[in-house]
């Protein structure tokens, strides 16, 4: 018989929980299956057995969670290899102080009131861990713990490598991690003082639970339950992008998801021509004399802490000083922004400033440059006040004089007289675009080069057609090939749609998008200039069986991850969130190398502030993609392209349209086969046949798992696009998804169709 003998374990495990003495004494032991309950019912203490491994284990989780999920083991890296375990209190006195407890010791959770942090005093590190895997709790790559080289900050690591930072405390938030904040369900608190640093988290709301959890696939998640059998949603996670990533530009340099290339040189730096992937260097190197100065830089994520200085008390001005008069400081910084322009403490840098991440929210940094690099930078921005400044003066000269009132006349009789002749609506629509251009930088086709480019729109160079209209092949002068969007004059998308595409598209930059090259409005022409994409639309290889082998299984779950992190752009990390709408294989295009990249965006939406879904009457988009709650009531949000994904996600796995789509036996649609052949353990059954020799089955079946979660009923239950990437990269367990919305058998005979208990009607939508 195996025993385990902790000093007041029960104590201890119960997270620190004071359990009276007399409640302990009555439970001496627990022996295999037996589970122990804290006092307030909300912990449970047991043995269990994770995944498939047959090892056993002490460990702890929420009692009433449905998952049972693990957020503490005893005997991490020495499992019992039998089921004889017994778990035993040895201490044999009634003392109520803490000798030991699990607090100081977390795996890979921590829990509201744990410290997440480092005793400084006695070297206590409090730090989290993965798991190696679902069926292994013993430490894993990853590890998650304060850095105390210099300034405090959060490090994630994989081994000994850094992957990604917090950045800097600084009074407010963390200048990496804006995400992670006060909200009315979760609050937290950063404690810096000589003894310790860490953070604590706590739960406003009891009826929530909350833990943070570094996964096995080195995420680190905030993570919540409200009770029932909802299981656990995952709130936020980091890394979130790529520029997350550590050093991902180098040296010098800051990294922008949302500009292309992502990595840009600081002003006054340049790219390192003997080793690019260091980053940048100096234009010109310090003197260290008074010759020297300093630029600053707004909105970034301040650079690796690792090796700087700091001084709580220190004034600003000062702070200033001593990193002029240190010739090895390159750059400083406010240590406490919390009081706005009272700013103070001090921080120095004084290596190369690594791993620096445009922000929207942080303080701002001084850097260091020779002082002829401060006045070209200086010149630089200048002139954009003084373009400012003479705007508004030539502005004033003009109202206050007379010749505007004889122009405003003139354009008055000249809109009537366009008016009449029904040419003011190109007239506006030219201007519109024209106002677009200056204010998104997005270039005026001539629509002679347009008219060249594709042999004056030659059936010869015609791609294909949509609901906006035929699409061209276009060769520039230069060579560059082109796609071009006419739009028809029947089009059921009218100028708004057009413009509406122009806005949104413009902004964007992701290599899983589009890129929209220019637009032109001439000669009663409406036409959008992409980039071409010489493999067509996805719809052109998995619809049909012979093209569809040239798109084997490796390939077709890399276009899905990369359609995902297309929306979880468009959701997440553009400038706005922006809903797409129509998400479709027909608007998905594939490049030479067949990556993905999602298209046509006339009728996407974006949300700003606050803001997280919408209700219009006018319903839009493609029927088969359409979400229940969108076509019944008009409700759309980024849940509503969730629903559009999973569909897809179908499609691209079983080579059939869901619109359209009759099983033989059943007279199911696509959804309602999918789910039932995986709740039967037939997945292989909706498979394309081409691609079965290729496949990786559990890769497959989780895929499938993934489609039917995003298509569930209630928007609700539907996970995020960042979620989504992270369960098809995984291996974790996936909560079991609800029956599909429109989960639908046909009635072949009577030509009619019914619904199951999801209390939704059968609706007719238009396709574009």
């Amino acid at each position: 018989m195996k025993a385990f003998s902790f000093l007041l374990f029960c104590f201890s495990l119960l997270m620190a929980v004071s359990i009276a003495r007399d409640t302990i004494n009555t439970l001496q032991s627990i022996s295999d299956g037996e589970i122990l309950v804290s006092a307030d019912e909300t912990f449970a203490l047991g043995f269990f057995s994770p995944g498939t491994s047959k090892n056993r284990y002490v460990g702890i989780w929420f009692n009433k969670d449905p998952t049972k999920a693990i957020v503490w083991v005893a005997n991490r890296e020495k499992p019992l290899t039998d089921s004889s375990g017994v778990l035993k209190d040895d201490s044999n006195s009634d003392t109520e102080d803490f000798v030991w407890q699990s607090f100081d010791y977390p795996g890979d959770t921590i829990l509201p009131g744990q410290k997440l942090g480092r005793n400084l005093a006695t070297g206590l590190n409090r730090r989290t861990t993965s798991w190696k895997s679902s069926d292994d709790p013993s430490p894993g790559s990853f590890s998650y713990q304060f850095d105390i080289d210099g300034y405090p900050q959060f490090v994630l690591r994989e081994g000994t490598t850094k992957r990604f930072r917090s950045g800097s405390w600084n009074g407010i938030q963390f200048s990496g991690v804006p995400q992670l904040k006060n909200e009315s369900v979760f609050r937290f608190s950063m404690i810096s003082n000589e003894e310790e640093v860490y953070i604590v988290y706590w739960s406003v709301d009891s009826s929530v639970h909350q833990r943070l959890q570094l996964a096995m696939d080195g995420f680190n998640q905030r993570r919540s339950w409200s009770g029932g059998n909802t299981g656990w949603t995952t709130v936020s996670h980091i890394p979130v992008d790529d520029c997350d990533y550590y050093g991902k530009c180098g040296a010098y340099a800051s990294c922008d998801t949302n500009h292309f290339p992502m990595c840009e040189c600081l002003d006054g730096f340049v790219q390192n021509t003997i080793d690019s992937s260091s980053g940048c260097v100096r234009r010109t190197s310090l003197s260290c004399n008074n010759s020297d100065g300093f630029v600053k830089f707004s909105g970034l994520k301040l650079p690796d802490t690792k090796g700087t200085w700091f001084n709580t008390s220190m004034s600003f001005e000062d702070c200033r000083i001593l990193c002029l008069k240190n010739c090895s400081c390159t750059a400083y910084a406010a240590l406490d922004v919390s009081k706005g322009p009272n700013s103070n403490g001090c921080l120095l840098w004084f290596g190369k400033l690594m791993d620096m991440k445009v922000m929207t929210a942080s303080e701002d940094i001084y850097v260091k440059m020779a002082g002829k690099d401060v006045e070209a930078i200086v010149r630089k921005r200048l002139p954009k006040f003084k373009k400012k400044k003479q705007k508004i003066t030539t502005a004033i000269i003009w109202v206050l004089s007379s010749g505007i009132l004889i122009l405003c006349l003139a354009i008055i009789i000249y809109r009537r007289e366009m008016r009449k002749k029904g040419k003011i609506k190109e007239e506006r629509e030219s201007d519109d675009c024209q106002h677009d251009e200056e204010d998104l930088e997005l270039p005026l086709f001539d629509i002679n080069t347009v008219t060249s480019a594709t042999n004056n729109f030659s059936t010869d160079n015609l791609l294909g057609r949509g609901g906006f209209g035929p699409v061209y092949k276009g060769i520039l002068e230069d060579g560059q090939e082109i796609a071009v969007k006419r739009l028809s004059k029947n089009s059921s998308q009218g100028f708004e749609e057009f413009k509406n595409e122009v806005m949104h598209v413009s902004k964007l930059q992701h290599r899983n998008l589009v890129r929209l090259l220019g637009c032109c409005i001439q000669a009663g022409e409406r036409l959008l200039i992409y980039e071409f994409m010489s493999n067509k639309s996805l719809d052109f290889f998995i619809f049909d069986y012979e093209k569809g082998k040239l798109l084997d299984w490796p390939k077709r779950f890399c276009i899905i991850n990369g359609i995902a992190r297309g929306l979880l752009y468009l959701h997440q990390d553009s400038r706005h969130r922006i809903v797409h709408r129509d998400l479709k294989a027909g608007n998905v295009l594939l490049d030479d190398e067949l990556n993905p990249k999602i298209s046509d965006f006339g009728i996407a939406r974006s949300f700003v502030g606050n803001e997280s879904e919408a209700n219009t009457r006018h319903i839009v988009g493609t029927y088969g993609y359409l979400s229940p709650e969108y076509i019944v009531g008009g409700l759309y949000s980024t849940k509503s392209d969730v629903y559009s994904f999973g569909v897809l996600i179908l499609e691209i796995v079983s080579g059939k349209r869901n619109k359209g789509f009759i099983d033989i036996e059943h007279y199911f649609n696509l959804l309602a086969n999918a789910w039932t052949l995986l709740a039967k353990g037939k997945c292989l059954e909706i498979v394309d046949a081409s691609i079965r020799d290729s496949i990786n089955l559990p890769e497959v079946i989780r895929t499938i798992h993934v489609g039917l979660l995003c298509v569930q009923r209630n928007p609700k239950d539907r996970p995020s696009m960042s979620y989504v990437l992270m369960m098809l990269s995984s291996e974790w367990e996936l909560p079991q998804p609800k029956k599909p919305g429109f989960f639908i058998e046909r009635d072949v005979v009577g030509d009619q169709s019914t619904l199951s208990n999801n209390e939704l009607t059968d609706t007719q939508v238009h396709p574009r």
